[in-house]
Formats: C-alpha cells, structure tokens, sequence
C-alpha cells in the first residue's frame, strides 16, 4: 500500500460496450443501478468505443452502437444533467493514461486474467494486443477521473483487483503517495444474475449465438412473449420454498427474473406461484417484462430516431468529463516528469 491514502472527493465510474444489442441482463445488473446511484453519488456513465474495437467492429455501425448504448442510459432513466454520460473515445485522457499504466503494469498481472483467456480462446496467438491489455485501459478508465467506486459484478472483480495494483504501483514507482485513489468495488444491494433462456447455466449474454436466449431491450411485446414462451425449463410445478429451486437452474432464473422486474424477494414470489405450473406462470412473467420493459423500450426508440438529440447528450457529457480528466492528466504528466515546456 502507499504511504498516504487519497483524500479526494468521491465518485463512481462505470461503461457498457457499444457491441450488440443490450439485454435483460444488462437492464437489471447495470442500468437500474446506474439510475439509482445518480440519486446518491457523483457518477460517470462512459460508453467504451474504445474497449469495442479490441474485436472486429463495422465502423459504419459503431457510432450508432454509441448512440444506442446513450439512449438506453437516458431511456431506462439516467438524468444527463446530473450524471455524465460520454463516449470513452471523445476524451484523450483514456487514450494516454493508458499508455502510462502500460508501463507502470507487469506482464504477468494480465497473463493472470481469465476474461482475456474466455474471450481469445483457441485463438490466443491471433487475438488483438489491444484484447490482452484492455484491463489497463480499464484503469485508466476509472483513474482518469480519480474515481474511487466502481460498480461491478463478479466477472470484472479481478480486473478492477489490477486497477487497485496499478493506482498503488504508480503512487509508488513515482513517490505521489495517495495520488491516486485505490478504487473500491460498489456493493449495489442484491440483484439477479440474469441467465440465459435456453442454458440456466450461461449467462444472459449479447454475444450468445442464438436470439432466443435473451431479452433485448428493443424487442417487441410479442418478441418478449415468444421467448418466454420457449424458455427452458422443466416438468414439475414450481417449488414453494427457495429450497426447492436446488438443482433447477432454469426454473431460478425466471423466478429471479419476476423478483426482480417486481421489486420482490424471490421468496414471495414463490408464496405466491409454488405449485404453479409453467403454463400459467409464464405468460405472467411476460406481462410483468412488457410492463416494465415497455416505456423503457419506446424511449429508446424515440431517441434513437432522433440522433441529434443523443449527440447533444454525448457532446455535453464529453466536453463536462474532459474538463475533470483534464487538471489530472497535467498532475500525472508532471508527476513522470514529462516536458512540459
């Protein structure tokens, strides 16, 4: 640990990647939070271009990717005059701090992570530089803003692990003890781990090959219906304690799904449907998804039908982030010494 610790204010940093369509999972596990964490934190909510383009992109779609990522931010709620919303790529800072973190993190920390060893799989050799060194751009994402909170889910606790490793290795390596803030993990409050409709085993994911195994944001009442419809499960009624959802991951996932899009613990969902079988409980399930989901999925609409306005919102949050990172990057760029003529 350093010798000081940072005494800055405090702030949250979190991003989604403009690639593929968002989902379920991505409402309840990251945009509901975004929402509430506005109403008590400082917070700054990046859309990660730069993070996209790790793997191929269509550069014709991935300004309208950023685009729709922004409207659903607005859409599910996130107020641009009191959070910033901007694209990662608008602002250098990323960019540059990162590069210094490339020379501040060690090899073997990011040999360490297993997100590069999913992802790359049998193809290891042939993937991207920019695939193995993402997680220091991560860093660089939170620490350009001396972000001391990020939330974030099981699958990304290593990688803001190698943000902490790299914010302490820097305040040592060039003597700024508490120059930048060692960030914590944000603990959000309990939320369902939203699994794939066909494999309660996988989880809910953009990237899943097949379209049936997920809930997007922008998918129709009739679209939501069917896939509920097909969902994966078993046999046997649904158990009328917790207990009995042992062993039946699918059958969870959905229950999870009614607790959360309803505001309940899983436990009076079940009071309420144990011994139901599915035939009634999911068209419920639907009706619930389309009446939550509904308004959130017309805003989205409407906004991505209206460019200019995201842009406006994209601009304005670009240009209020700039403006943090800014003062901070002169700090970092004299702390390593660079010239500064």
């Amino acid at each position: 640990m350093s010798d000081s610790v940072y005494s800055g204010p405090e702030r949250v940093f979190s991003g989604v990647q403009p690639s593929g369509r968002l989902h379920l999972g991505n409402y309840l596990g990251a945009l509901v939070k975004f929402v509430a964490l506005q109403a008590t934190h400082d917070c700054m909510f990046c859309v990660v271009d730069l993070h996209a383009i790790t793997q191929p992109q269509d550069p014709k779609a991935l300004a309208d990717q950023t685009r729709e990522i922004a409207a659903a931010y607005l859409a599910a709620g996130v107020d641009p005059k009191r959070a910033i919303v901007f694209p990662q790529s608008a602002v250098s800072a990323h960019a540059e701090l990162g590069w210094i973190f490339n020379c501040v993190a060690r090899m073997g920390w990011l040999e360490r992570m297993t997100q590069f060893k999913d992802k790359s799989g049998k193809d290891r050799e042939r993937s991207s530089v920019g695939l193995f060194d993402y997680p220091v751009l991560q860093a660089a994402d939170i620490l350009a803003y001396r972000a001391t909170h990020v939330p974030v889910g099981e699958d990304q606790k290593q990688h803001l692990e190698l943000s902490r490793d790299i914010a302490d290795r820097f305040n040592r390596e060039f003597n700024a003890p508490g120059f930048f803030p060692l960030p914590e993990p944000l603990i959000t409050g309990p939320g369902a781990r939203v699994m794939s409709l066909r494999d309660g085993s996988k989880k809910m994911s953009k990237s899943d090959p097949s379209d049936q195994s997920r809930i997007n944001l922008l998918d129709s009442a009739d679209e939501i219906a069917n896939k509920i419809k097909r969902a994966t499960t078993d046999p046997h009624p649904l158990p009328e304690a917790e207990d009995g959802l042992k062993d039946r991951p699918e059958v969870e996932n959905l229950v999870g799904i009614y607790a959360a899009m309803s505001g309940r613990p899983v436990a009076s969902v079940l009071g309420e449907w144990g011994g139901a079988g599915f035939g009634k409980f999911k068209p419920a399930l639907a009706d619930l998804l389309v009446e939550r989901l509904g308004p959130v999925t017309a805003e989205m609409r409407r906004l991505m039908g209206d460019p200019a306005e995201v842009d406006r919102v994209l601009k304005y949050g670009a240009a209020r982030a700039a403006a943090i990172a800014a003062p901070i990057m002169a700090e970092v760029r004299a702390v390593v010494g660079f010239w500064r003529g």
